[in-house]
């Protein structure tokens, strides 16, 4: 393990996150996003260090999630990439699935392919799921490659060729000729996405080729910045909730989607109470909200992924993510109702309310004219709000929606947003089989702690939990996280005649991979899973595997799993095993955290506006409430980079890690 301070740092849409854990001490800082997004990473750190009074060469350990690879995708920013693949195969990206978007909207259009036609090639291979069928022609790829060339500068290039995940032979040596040939970035399907099912496997390694070289010219320049600065390189959070070092993550950047959202969760998960059936992960940042599942300490995960409209399936923790975030635009649509996102600000200009040129509506603007926020709260590196400003722009928000004034309109967009976020709530426990009133509602992110109590209120949650540097949970949950790789191999065979040595030997050959890619093998355990179906379904479900392996034991486990997901259970319908799936993990260390506060923590009073009621609430600054603090709502908790707010019928209290319960009165 390394000495030293450790450093996470997360980049949002509005704000970079900084947690740096020295000493026992954590630290915390909010800074703006920078288009250059290193250059606010880097900021953050400048920011944090002095704060804490460390010098930088004293960190030892410096993680990250970055949103580059994901904003690549959803902007259309990542590399021109172009596609090779079987003959009779290059329009696969555009066939795609039949399953429409929306069912009945007679407009509904897919999001257009990552590669267009005209950077599309096809060439005269062929392997079955039993072997070559036809070898690959080495000339027809060099002929392949000079017409590439004829486009102009080649950054990224993507291999799929048909059934390559069960003999890749033809793929591997037409990847070594155009990394020869091209000197370009170059993913081939067996090695990003070893499975079957064409469409995504060949979309996972079109998006894969796309972000590569925008992660990697990322990475290279916040390593430069890092090293100027005595830091360590990076580690990088994963989609799948794990860390890796940047040298792998560059060369298989698209496990890095959503590594954000992914490390809030993980974060989330230590705050798990243990009389819950689970916890709910509530992030609201800047422009969006993500919602998951914790049980049993257990992060919900799916290989079953998109980023917009395109399928990335690689193990990734399951977020539900909708645009309602503090930046998301209020708007009038055209039947007159009133509408929040999914359209945000983002970091510049902002919310109105920032002052820093933002003229429409927000989420933000509605807390700070509800009292929520006040004029006098700082957001991040000192930023002063202005609620002239908010109330303006809501003002005209009032009277296109025909509403009576400025506070009409800012409970207007809290309604509208809470139903989106409830929605999304519903989405990872209702419509999965699990009743949301049993679970806590854990609130994190920079806007999360402000409508957490409001939004459980919606759903008949009566526990929230709102961790100690709650605005920056994601950035503490990269202290927190393990280190984690994964391996799929797709094994289509009826369970009843899988062969157990043969299993054991390809989970074995998985085992190997992963744990080739994990710094710390010696400290690894590898996790055996397995994909399996009944026979005739299109959809698997994913159970654990003993060594060795047991087919009898393996059914069993399915049979349970079907029917907690599904709701009914096949006992004598053949079971089908599809896919074999290795993890390593390298445990990480949760940072302890001891809170010891004390003086005086009212800070003032305010008015805030709760439903239709204008209340004198207390306000508290939550960084000095000693363990054991009970007070009664409504009141206001500032503390740095969020504010909770806890209303009429609750109740508030704070726990020896300086965690802020709060609960429904009894």
């Amino acid at each position: 393990m390394n000495d030293g301070a450790a450093l996470g740092v997360d980049v949002g849409g509005t704000f970079t996150d900084v947690a740096l854990l020295a000493d026992g001490d954590l630290t915390t800082a909010k800074v703006p996003t920078t288009e250059d997004q290193h250059v606010g990473v880097l900021r953050g750190i400048e920011a944090a260090c002095e704060l804490a009074g460390v010098d930088p060469t004293d960190v030892g350990r410096f993680r990250h999630a970055t949103t580059a690879a994901v904003n690549a995708l959803l902007e259309g920013t990542g590399a021109e990439t172009y596609l090779v693949t079987t003959a009779g195969f290059g329009d696969v990206l555009e066939v795609g699935r039949q399953d429409r978007p929306a069912l009945y909207d007679l407009e509904a259009r897919k999001p257009d392919p990552l590669v267009p036609a005209e950077r599309r090639f096809e060439v005269d291979e062929r392997a079955t799921v039993d072997g070559i069928e036809r070898p690959v022609d080495e000339a027809e790829i060099r002929t392949v490659a000079d017409e590439i060339r004829e486009h102009g500068d080649v950054d990224a290039v993507a291999i799929s060729f048909l059934h390559a995940y069960a003999h890749p032979e033809n793929e591997r040596r037409a990847a070594d000729i155009l990394r020869e040939e091209l000197g370009a970035a170059v993913s081939a399907s067996h090695e990003v996405l070893a499975e079957f099912r064409e469409y995504e496997r060949t979309a996972t390694t079109v998006a894969d080729a796309a972000v590569t070289p925008v992660v990697d010219d990322y990475l290279a320049r916040l390593d430069d910045g890092a090293t100027e600065r005595g830091l360590p390189s990076p580690r990088v959070m994963q989609a799948n909730g794990g860390i890796a070092d940047a040298g792998t993550v560059r060369q298989d950047a698209v496990t890095t989607v959503l590594s954000g959202p992914a490390a809030g969760v993980v974060g989330a998960s230590a705050f798990e109470p243990p009389d819950a059936d689970g916890l709910v992960t509530f992030d609201m940042g800047g422009t969006s909200c993500d919602v998951s599942l914790v049980r049993d300490g257990e992060v919900e995960r799916t290989t079953e992924g998109a980023v917009g409209g395109h399928p990335i399936r690689i193990p990734m923790v399951a977020v539900e993510t909708v645009g309602a975030g503090g930046g998301s635009i209020a708007w009038v649509d055209a039947g007159g109702a009133l509408r929040v996102g999914p359209q945000s600000t983002d970091a510049d200009p902002g919310p109105a309310c920032y002052g820093t040129g933002g003229t429409d509506p927000t989420v933000t603007d509605a807390a700070l004219a509800l009292g929520f926020l006040g004029a006098d709260t700082t957001l991040g590196e000192g930023l002063e709000l202005d609620a002239d400003a908010a109330e303006s722009v809501l003002d005209d928000l009032a009277t296109d929606a025909d509403l009576d004034d400025s506070t009409a309109a800012a409970r207007g967009v809290v309604r509208v947003a809470s139903a989106t976020m409830a929605r999304a709530v519903r989405r990872v426990t209702v419509d999965q089989g699990h009743d949301p009133r049993g679970f806590a509602l854990g609130a994190f992110g920079g806007a999360g702690p402000m409508f957490a109590a409001s939004l459980a209120d919606r759903l008949g949650v009566g526990h929230v939990v709102v961790p100690r540097a709650s605005g920056v949970l994601s950035a503490f949950g990269l202290l927190a996280a393990d280190e984690s790789h994964d391996a799929v191999r797709t094994y289509r065979v009826a369970l009843g005649e899988a062969d157990p040595a043969t299993v054991d030997d390809r989970f074995d050959d998985l085992a190997a991979t992963v744990l080739d890619d994990t710094a710390e093998p010696d400290r690894a355990t590898v996790r055996r899973q397995a994909d399996l179906r009944y026979a005739g379904q299109s959809h698997e479900l994913t159970v654990d595997v003993s060594d060795p392996f047991d087919p009898a034991a393996v059914r069993d486990r399915f049979h349970a799993a079907h029917e907690s997901a599904r709701g009914y259970r096949l006992d004598d319908e053949p079971v089908e095993l599809v896919s074999l799936r290795a993890t390593a993990t390298v445990p990480g260390e949760t940072p302890a955290l001891t809170h010891d506060a004390g003086g005086n923590a009212l800070i003032g009073q305010r008015d805030v506006v709760f439903d239709e009621n204008r209340l004198e609430t207390p306000v508290y600054d939550r960084r000095r409430l000693p363990t054991g603090t009970d007070l009664d709502g409504p009141a206001v908790f500032e503390g740095g980079e969020s504010t909770v707010v806890c209303p009429p019928d609750w109740t508030a209290r704070v726990d020896g890690r300086g965690t802020l319960h709060l609960e429904v009165s009894e």
